[in-house]
């Protein structure tokens, strides 16, 4: 199977599929109203995300060494690591969720 990066009106979709049309049939079970604008194969096992297509670039972002240790224990589940975060720090759903996504989106 090969990673495909999919590109729609509003998302982009990472995901793995044996060919070009099977990922366009992913993209279009879970966004059946837009169109692909974009469908790119990459290499195996390598997953790119644009900080500028995040608004990343505009100040320099440092990763969250809490938020990493918490990710690293919920073996990348963004749900665990989020409850993880709030147990460990005290903070807030909404605090506790950037930080796990901030994170996540800096590739961890």
């Amino acid at each position: 199977m090969a990673l495909f990066e999919i590109e729609t009106d509003g998302h982009i979709v990472i995901t793995w599929a044996v060919d070009e049309n099977a990922a366009r049939k992913v993209v279009d079970d879970a966004f059946p109203y837009e169109a692909v604008r974009r469908i790119v194969k990459r290499p195996r096992d390598s997953w790119v995300i644009s900080k500028s297509a995040l608004g990343l670039l505009s100040e320099p972002s440092q990763p969250c060494d809490v938020a990493r240790e918490c990710l690293l224990s919920a073996g990348g589940d963004k749900v665990r690591a989020v409850r993880l975060y709030m147990n460990q720090t005290g903070d807030d759903l909404e605090t506790a969720k950037k930080a796990i996504e901030s994170n996540m989106a800096m590739g961890w």
